[in-house]
């Protein structure tokens, strides 16, 4: 398999408090607390190394929060390069209790220059010509416009190198006008990019094929617990997981873009690998704090993920 790039421009110390419950007014009690490298796309490379993928992790680093990334990015054994820059990187707190319910604080994070988001683009080009898929994961840093994720979209299309952009917001309907490969969106995400509710299974159809005629090739709109929706030219499909209890859900996606990425790149089936990432962000979002789900466990969940062909 050709490598899998990951670009995470904006990564985090990821805090996660795990408390009895989460109440108002009242006090919780703390059950457990750990940190971990945080960011879309390391979260990603660190699920496709566990799968067999060929990957590397690209992110800038700096402050001392970044000695603490560059630690748990060693002690995580997946291949990653660092971009030095002279702000620390931020810190994000996680907090998530016994019935799944999860509130996350998540910090700016700190300003790149124009020379340090250079060092960024070259790191991620000179890795291009080897690269079979990039993929372009969460938001960009305060100061640092869309323009950045729609330059390595051209890079990566003048090689034929696949992308995928999992982001929000303006920069992600800005990307889309560079054609990407794949898009990503959790049902919020393309709320707002449509600027309309998503409540009916006939919304959320429809919003996937909205999105579709918006530049990407393929979408896969992701619905939580509730599966996933995927559409390119002339099919739409969705898969349903099993009924399992979610304990943590933060990373869900991030473990979905990995399995359906490593899935279309192993057998070129589209629908096939929309089951694949959706069973692996359900068995991630079955385990205790930020963890992610093995290719076993994740397997055992794609047994029990229903496809269904919407056409």
């Amino acid at each position: 398999m050709n490598l899998i790039l990951t670009v995470t421009v904006n990564p985090a110390i990821d805090k996660t408090v795990s408390a009895d419950r989460l109440v108002f007014e009242d006090r919780s009690y703390i059950l457990s607390s750990t940190e971990a490298a945080g960011g879309r796309g390391l979260n990603a490379s660190r699920v496709l190394h566990a799968f067999g993928a060929n990957t590397l992790a690209i992110a800038p680093s700096g402050g001392e929060a970044g000695e603490q990334l560059h630690a748990y990015l060693s002690s995580n054994l997946y291949p990653f390069e660092l971009v030095p820059i002279a702000r620390g990187i931020r810190t994000n707190l996680i907090i998530t209790d016994k019935q799944g319910l999860t509130v996350k604080l998540n910090e700016p994070g700190p300003e790149l220059s124009p020379e340090e988001l250079a060092r960024m683009e070259k790191a991620v080009c000179q890795h291009l010509d080897k690269a079979s898929w990039l993929l372009l994961c969460g938001s960009l840093p305060p100061g640092v416009s869309s323009a950045f994720y729609c330059r390595l979209i051209r890079a990566a299309k003048k090689r034929g190198v696949k992308t995928l952009v999992d982001t929000d917001a303006e920069v992600l309907q800005d990307a889309l006008l560079e054609g990407p490969t794949a898009i990503t969106p959790n049902q919020h995400e393309a709320s707002r990019l449509l600027n309309k509710g998503l409540i009916t299974r006939q919304h959320i159809r429809s919003a996937a094929t909205r999105l579709l005629s918006m530049g990407s090739e393929w979408v896969l709109l992701s619905l939580g617990g509730r599966g996933a929706i995927g559409a390119r030219n002339g099919q739409i499909v969705e898969a349903v997981p099993p009924s399992v209890d979610a304990v943590c859900p933060i990373g869900a996606g991030d473990a979905l873009n990995a399995a359906f990425v490593w899935a279309i790149s192993r057998n070129d089936d589209f629908a096939d690998a929309v089951r694949w990432g959706v069973a692996a962000g359900t068995a991630s979002a079955i385990l205790p704090g930020i963890q992610f789900a093995s290719l076993d466990q994740t397997r055992a969940i794609y047994e029990k993920v229903e496809l269904r062909d919407l056409r």
